[in-house]
């Protein structure tokens, strides 16, 4: 999760899936759009899809080809084994907010182990 407003370095892509340039400010987020891209089971995505009312935007907010959506959060694997309250925070208001809103699958997506 970003601010809405992230003024950070950004990698831009143009995706087929993605209905709007997609910005992309770390190597997971970059990554995991381009798996995206190349899942047949996904037709759209929304990279930092907004939260209402919330100063954050979600990674990213999916469709499946059956019309369902899921979300997922990229995080890097030392925040999560190392917690930092922060991090912890925005991820609950995350998935606060998307069960609140009917999306019931939820994920998180980490870098590689080293």
């Amino acid at each position: 999760m970003y601010k809405k407003n992230y003024k950070g370095r950004c990698e831009k892509k143009s995706l087929s899936k993605c209905d709007t340039i997609c910005r992309c400010y770390s190597t997971i987020q970059s990554v995991y759009a381009d798996k995206l891209e190349t899942d047949p089971s996904v037709q759209s995505f929304q990279c930092n899809a907004p939260l209402e009312d919330e100063d954050y935007t979600t990674d990213f907010l999916i469709t499946r080809q059956d019309g369902t959506q899921y979300v997922r959060e990229c995080v890097e694997r030392s925040h999560l084994t190392r917690p930092k309250p922060l991090t912890i925070k925005l991820l609950d208001t995350s998935r606060s907010y998307w069960l609140a809103h009917n999306v019931q699958d939820w994920g998180i997506v980490t870098d590689a182990e080293s």
